[in-house]
C-alpha cells in the first residue's frame, strides 16, 4: 500500500518537471532572433494530383464460441433404382425443307395475231435480242385495221394503222447511248358526211381517201459523274397523199452544276418546223395558193433543286425566242418554272404545286394523231401557253390505297380547237373533203380551270383498280364556246391476274357534251358571216374489256370487246363510230 502511493507521486513528478522544461526552451528560442532562419521561396513544378489509394478489407472470418449456434446435420442422399419397361423410342429431327420455286422463264420475243367483226384486224411482234453484255437491239410492229361497215353511213369508213420501230443501245461504263428509226402508215377515210345534205350521185363521186405516212429518226446520249448530262436529237418527215409535207427537228440537252446542298441544272432546247400544204383554205371559195408555214424555237431553261427534309424545290424559269420564218417575225417569251412538295404527314399527305409555262410547238403531225379527219388545208401556229397554276394533294390512305387531288389554272394564248370545216360548194380539190366531212384547227385565247381527282387500288399483284375524273371550265376570248372540248370526263380502270392461267381486264370511260358547228361558204362573204348551225355532241359512255387464258408458258389466248354497251355516239361531229365490237386471238412468246 505505501509501496504504490509512492510510486504514484513520482510519475506525476516525472510530467511536471518534462512540461517545465519544454516552456522554457520554447521562450528563449522565441527571444533569440540571432539564430532566424529566414524565408526561402520554394517553386512547385508538379501539380497537386491527389490519389486515393485502395482499400483492402481484412479478411478475418470471427470465430464464434458460442453455445447456441447450431451445428448443421449432415445429410445422405441414396437412390433407388426400380427397372421400367419402356418401348418409345425417340425420332431423329429432319431439317425442313424449304421449296424452292423455278425462275419465270423468259423469252426475248412474241408475235400476236386477232381478228373480229367489222373486218378488225390485230397484229403485234417485238423481239429483243442482247447482242452482248452491253448492247442491245429492239424491233417492234404495230397494225391495226378494220373494214368498216358502220350502219348508216354512205362513204367508205375503213381504216389502218402499221408502225415499224427500231431501236439499238449501248452502255459503257460512264454513259450510255443510242438511236432509232421509225416508219408509220395511215390511212382514213373522211366519211362523216352531213346527213341529207348530198344526193347519191354526189356521195358517189366523193374520193374520201386518205393516206398519211411517217419516217423519223433519233439518238440520245446520257453521261454519269460529269456536268454535261444528255443530250437527244430527233427528225421527222410527214407527208399525206394530197402533197402536203412537213419537216420537225428537235434538239436538247441539259447541264447540271453541284451546289452544296443544291443542284444548279441548265436545259437548252432548239425545235424547228416547216412545211406546206398545196390546197388553200377551206374557207376561201378558189384554190389559188397553197399554205407555207415555218416555226423555230430556242430556249434555254435553268433551274434550282433543293431537297431540305421533306421538302423538294425547284425554282426556274424558262427563257424561249421564237421566229415565223414565213414573216420574219421573233417574238421573246419569258415562262415560269416553279414546282414544289412537301411531305406533311409521311407517305399520307404530300402537297405539291407549281407554276409552269412553255410555247408549245404545234405541228401537222400532232394534229393528225389528235383527230386523224383534219383537212389539209389547215394553219400551223405554236401555243403561248402563258402559265399553267397548280396545287394538289396526294399520298396513300391505306398501304394498298393511293390517291390524288389537284386543282389548276391555266391561261392560253393561240389554243388550237378542231371544228368542222364549212361546206364548200366552190371547190374541186382531188381529194373529198370540202363537203363538212373534214376539221379545220381554229385558234383562240383560253382560260381553264380545272379540277382532277384520282383513286387507285393496288390488293396485291394480282388485282389493281383505278378510278379518275376531271372537270373543265373555259373562257374563251372570242366568246365562242371551246369547240370540241369536254367540260367532264371520267374513267375506270382494271386488272385482275385469275389464278396461275385466267387473267382480265376492263376499261370504262366517259366523255361530257361537246359543242361545234357546221357552216355553208358564202362567196363574198367573211368566214364569220356564213350562214351556221350550231352542233351539240351528247356525251357517251364506252365500255371496253379483255379476258385471257395461258396454256402454257409460250401460248396464251385472248378475247377483246370494245365499246360493249354497243353505243352509236358521235366521237366528232358526223363521225359515228362502230358498235359492240369483239376480236379474238393468240399470242406467242419465243427466243429469237
Amino acid at each position: 500500500m505505501y509501496t504504490s502511493k509512492r510510486t504514484s507521486m513520482y510519475n506525476t513528478l516525472r510530467i511536471t518537471i518534462i512540461f517545465l522544461a519544454l516552456g522554457l526552451q520554447i521562450g528563449f528560442a522565441q527571444d533569440d532572433k540571432k539564430d532566424d532562419l529566414g524565408t526561402e521561396t520554394v517553386t512547385v513544378t508538379k501539380a497537386y494530383t491527389p490519389t486515393v489509394s485502395d482499400a483492402f478489407k481484412i479478411k478475418v472470418v470471427p470465430n464464434l464460441n458460442d453455445s447456441i449456434v447450431l451445428q448443421k446435420k449432415p445429410i445422405t442422399y441414396s437412390i433407388f433404382s426400380v427397372p421400367v419397361a419402356s418401348t418409345f423410342t425417340p425420332s431423329k429431327g429432319t431439317a425442313s425443307k424449304v421449296e424452292k420455286l423455278p425462275p419465270p422463264q423468259l423469252f426475248n420475243s412474241y408475235a400476236s395475231f386477232g381478228g373480229g367483226n367489222y373486218g378488225n384486224v390485230l397484229g403485234e411482234f417485238y423481239t429483243s435480242r442482247t447482242i452482248n453484255r452491253d448492247e442491245n437491239l429492239v424491233v417492234g410492229l404495230n397494225h391495226l385495221s378494220s373494214r368498216g361497215g358502220i350502219e348508216g353511213v354512205d362513204l367508205n369508213n375503213t381504216f389502218y394503222d402499221t408502225k415499224l420501230d427500231g431501236s439499238y443501245a449501248k452502255r459503257d461504263r460512264d454513259l450510255d447511248w443510242g438511236a432509232a428509226i421509225g416508219l408509220q402508215h395511215q390511212l382514213y377515210n373522211w366519211y362523216g358526211l352531213p346527213e341529207g345534205v348530198y344526193d347519191q350521185t354526189t356521195i358517189n363521186s366523193i374520193d374520201e381517201m386518205q393516206n398519211y405516212f411517217m419516217g423519223e429518226a433519233s439518238a440520245y446520249i446520257n453521261v454519269e459523274d460529269a456536268l454535261f448530262k444528255r443530250a437527244d436529237i430527233k427528225y421527222r418527215r410527214f407527208f399525206d397523199a394530197v402533197s402536203s409535207g412537213e419537216n420537225r427537228a428537235i434538239f436538247n440537252t441539259g447541264f447540271e452544276f453541284p451546289l452544296d446542298e443544291e443542284i444548279l441544272s441548265v436545259k437548252a432546247k432548239v425545235d424547228y418546223v416547216g412545211g406546206s400544204f398545196e390546197n388553200a383554205s377551206l374557207n376561201s371559195d378558189a384554190n389559188n395558193e397553197g399554205i407555207s408555214y415555218g416555226n423555230l424555237q430556242a430556249g434555254i431553261n435553268p433551274s434550282l433543286q433543293m431537297l431540305r427534309d421533306d421538302l423538294s424545290l425547284n425554282l426556274g424559269v424558262n427563257l424561249v425566242y421564237g421566229m415565223d420564218l414565213e414573216n420574219s417575225e421573233g417574238n421573246f417569251y419569258i415562262y415560269p418554272a416553279v414546282t414544289a412538295s412537301y411531305r406533311l404527314l409521311d407517305e399520307s399527305v404530300i402537297a405539291y404545286g407549281g407554276v409552269t409555262g412553255e410555247l408549245k410547238q404545234n405541228s401537222y403531225y400532232d394534229f393528225v394523231e389528235g383527230n386523224p379527219f383534219v383537212s389539209p388545208t389547215i394553219s400551223i401556229a405554236p401555243t403561248d401557253s402563258q402559265y399553267n397554276a397548280y396545287v394538289g394533294f396526294k399520298g396513300q390512305l391505306l398501304p394498298n390505297l393511293s390517291y390524288n387531288i389537284k386543282g389548276s389554272y391555266a391561261a392560253e394564248n393561240r389554243k388550237p380547237l378542231y371544228k368542222l370545216n364549212p361546206q364548200n360548194g366552190f371547190r374541186a380539190d382531188e381529194k373529198g373533203y370540202y363537203y363538212g366531212n373534214s376539221f379545220d384547227v381554229f385558234y383562240d385565247d383560253i382560260k381553264t380551270l380545272g379540277i382532277f381527282a384520282e383513286l387507285n387500288v393496288d390488293v396485291n399483284r394480282n388485282f389493281t383498280l383505278g378510278v379518275n375524273a376531271e372537270v373543265y371550265d373555259y373562257s374563251t376570248e372570242t366568246g365562242n364556246p371551246a369547240w370540241n372540248l369536254p367540260n367532264v370526263t371520267g374513267s375506270l380502270f382494271m386488272d385482275y391476274q385469275i389464278g396461275e392461267k385466267w387473267f382480265m381486264g376492263a376499261n370504262l370511260f366517259y366523255v361530257g357534251e361537246r359543242e361545234d358547228f357546221s357552216s355553208v361558204v358564202t362567196q363574198n362573204v367573211q368566214p364569220g358571216g356564213f350562214p351556221a348551225t350550231l352542233i351539240a355532241l351528247d356525251g357517251y359512255f364506252d365500255a371496253n374489256a379483255h379476258v385471257g387464258y395461258r396454256l402454257n408458258n409460250q401460248l396464251s389466248f385472248f378475247v377483246k370487246g370494245a365499246n360493249l354497251s354497243n353505243n352509236h355516239y358521235q366521237r366528232w361531229a358526223n363521225f359515228q363510230v362502230q358498235g359492240i365490237q369483239v376480236l379474238g386471238g393468240a399470242t406467242y412468246k419465243f427466243d429469237f
